[in-house]
């Protein structure tokens, strides 16, 4: 499987093999700080996604080296690579099937609290919408086009890869973890060099 640059995505072994020594290329986690507080590979950096594209310029100067790029599932490291290449980085690669393969792998995680992750609890409030604006709708002529209009915006998300549900849950403060703000992002990485 190829990245949008055309490179071969990564696979969890053969990530295994570029970190065994402990000088492999620099690991950065595009997730939200919650999801990676939960879980994450031991020696990654979280630069979440809204942050690598707002600040991906200043990021430039400090990524050097070839960057692995990991989530979830390998979608929003996917947006990652396509901005920093945009932005002139070459030598990326994203994790194919992200923390979720390397976990599947039995690859060394690094946990912290427990907590959903966005995928369930968009799962969770797009049924709970459509669930009670179905029932509530039967006495409430016309309440079950919210449910309509949250399958169309399910259907929007797959087709592009996006999700506005999964954007929004983030900003919420059991997503946010730690403050992940441009300094302290540039200052771990800073710290690793």
């Amino acid at each position: 499987m190829t990245t949008r640059a055309g490179k071969p995505r990564l696979d969890p072994a053969a990530l295994r093999d570029l970190t065994r020594d402990g000088a492999g290329p620099r690991l950065l986690d595009v997730r939200t700080p919650g999801e990676f507080r939960t879980a994450h590979i031991p020696g990654s950096y979280n630069v979440p996604l809204d942050t690598l594209r707002e600040h991906r310029a200043e990021l430039l100067h400090h990524l050097d080296e070839n960057v692995i790029l990991i989530c979830r599932s390998g979608a929003r490291a996917a947006q990652a690579e396509q901005a920093l290449a945009e932005a002139g980085l070459p030598n990326l690669r994203v994790l194919d099937g992200g923390v979720m393969a390397w976990e599947n792998a039995d690859g060394p995680l690094t946990r912290g609290p427990e907590r959903w992750d966005l995928e369930r609890q968009v799962r969770l409030v797009a049924g709970a919408l459509v669930l009670v604006t179905g029932v509530v709708g039967l006495f409430v002529p016309g309440l079950h086009l919210i449910g309509t209009a949250v399958g169309a915006g399910l259907t929007v998300a797959a087709l592009t890869n996006t999700c506005a549900m999964g954007m929004l849950l983030s900003k919420l403060p059991y997503n946010r973890g730690p403050r992940t703000d441009l300094d302290t992002v540039v200052a771990a990485l800073r710290g690793a060099s």
